[in-house]
């Protein structure tokens, strides 16, 4: 097998709870309560639906898999993909520069609802699928290649399944290469206005390297030069590249580098909600009507992913709005806040919106570009009298160097999962998932989350 392709395999299978140790554990812990958080707020996502009635009739074969929310056993790539669509639906789950760690954790809970796994074992599988991914992001660079994100989700996805299902490095390394060969989407996905299926595409591939997984659990033989082959990732397409070491070794674990959502929308517009909120307290609804133009000055890639598509002052769809920074910024500046609600087809379409839309230009500053990984947006506004008002936000709550706490997320699963199964047993799945380190058997945990 190829270099890469070894260094992979040999992590997914040495990981083991010991390395973690205790504040490692309670970060993943915390990335895992975030993740349920997100789900709850999707249960009856469109591509949750979508699933269930593909996989209806089914059996569950040799590798099962459960449903989150309900009691629904099914082939474990279906479970995983519609698991992965929950949490990926609103845009709401974790992020690191390049995509979203915890697309494939669909899967892992998937595989964990329908048989007996310990919550050790999970936080160790979890945190293979997230350091692989951090890992890949960086050192492949795809997404400035053109490349979508699948990719990686795919391979992480891939490696984590294996270290849950306990196969050898052979195994996993034939998995690793299966997932690899197979799994490289086109980013035009995320391009234009977007579709229902730039929220699937990542759950897509998650449900693509499960399937990976238990091909090589049962004997298949995948390609062991994927990256470093003839025609292989980096001839085609990356050129040659390194992993930063990972933690066993000697390298240092990646999750507290991983950015949390308080806002239900795409990561570069975080810092335009709170930049709105604070404008629109300096303001009157009839100032906002008095606006002659607004600037943003933001980075490049902000720029590109939210802010440089006609589209995106003109959005049809939940998933260009969510990925608009004119839209973010004005529904917030009109209404207060934002919300899941804010992406509502009927809101999105408010014709009484465009006209401030259209007074929004964007302008990348090259001093905001170089504070990244930082982030910063300013925003001028100026007033049909002369006056001009600025606003700024500086790394958001959720960003790494503004954490969000362990209450702050357990809130965002309060606020996703009251409305479904009440505070008290919302209360009884923080408190028992907080604990998921100590837990022997993660089946009733899962449980405790259906209605």
């Amino acid at each position: 097998m190829d270099r890469l392709t070894e260094q992979l395999a040999t992590f997914a299978t040495t990981l083991n709870f010991d390395r973690l140790g205790d504040e490692v554990a309670q970060s993943v812990t915390q990335h895992l309560v975030d993740t349920l958080a997100c789900a709850f707020a999707a249960h009856d996502c469109e591509a949750a639906d979508i699933g269930r009635r593909l996989a209806g009739g089914q059996t569950a074969g040799l590798y099962a898999g459960r449903t989150l929310f309900v009691d629904a056993t099914m082939p474990l790539e279906m479970a995983s993909f519609v698991n992965s669509g929950m949490i990926r639906k609103y845009d709401f789950n974790d992020r690191f520069p390049g995509g979203h760690p915890s697309d494939g954790l669909g899967a892992h809970l998937a595989l964990a609802g329908a048989a007996p796994f310990s919550g050790k074992q999970f936080l160790v599988a979890m945190m293979v699928t997230y350091e692989i991914y951090t890992r890949l992001c960086d050192g492949a660079n795809l997404r400035k290649l053109g490349w979508d994100q699948g990719f990686i989700v795919a391979v992480s996805t891939t490696a984590g399944i294996c270290n849950l299902l306990g196969l050898t490095l052979e195994q996993t390394a034939n998995a690793i290469g299966m997932s690899a060969t197979a799994s490289v989407p086109l980013r035009v996905t995320r391009s234009g206005e977007l579709t229902s299926w730039k929220s699937v595409a990542t759950p897509f591939a998650a449900r693509n390297g499960v399937f990976a997984a238990a091909l090589a659990a049962e004997g298949m033989v995948g390609p062991g030069n994927a990256f470093e082959g003839r025609h292989g990732l980096f001839d085609n397409i990356t050129g040659p590249f390194d992993l930063a070491p990972f933690p066993t070794e000697g390298g240092e674990f990646t999750i507290d580098q991983i950015l949390f959502k308080y806002w239900p929308l795409e990561t570069n517009g975080q810092p335009a909600v709170w930049a709105a909120m604070e404008l629109r307290e300096r303001l009157t609804p009839s100032d906002i009507d008095n606006i002659k133009s607004i600037e943003f000055f933001c980075d490049e890639l902000t720029r590109v992913e939210i802010g440089g598509e006609p589209e995106k002052w003109d959005p049809q769809t939940r998933e260009t709005a969510d990925h608009s920074l004119p839209y973010i910024f004005a529904r917030t500046l009109v209404d207060g806040t934002i919300s899941i609600a804010s992406f509502e087809e009927n809101r999105v379409q408010d014709s009484s919106l465009r006209p401030l839309l259209n007074k929004i230009t964007v302008t990348v500053d090259p001093a905001i570009e170089a504070l990244l990984p930082d982030m910063k947006l300013v925003i001028s506004v100026t007033m049909h009298d002369g006056t001009v008002l600025e606003v700024e936000n500086t790394n958001p709550p959720g960003h790494p160097a503004n954490p969000m706490t362990d209450e702050d997320t357990a809130n965002k699963l309060r606020l996703m999962g009251e409305p479904l199964i009440g505070a008290e047993r919302c209360n009884k799945v923080i408190q028992a998932w907080s604990a998921v380190v100590d837990v022997p058997d993660l089946r009733p945990l899962i449980y405790m989350m259906d209605f």
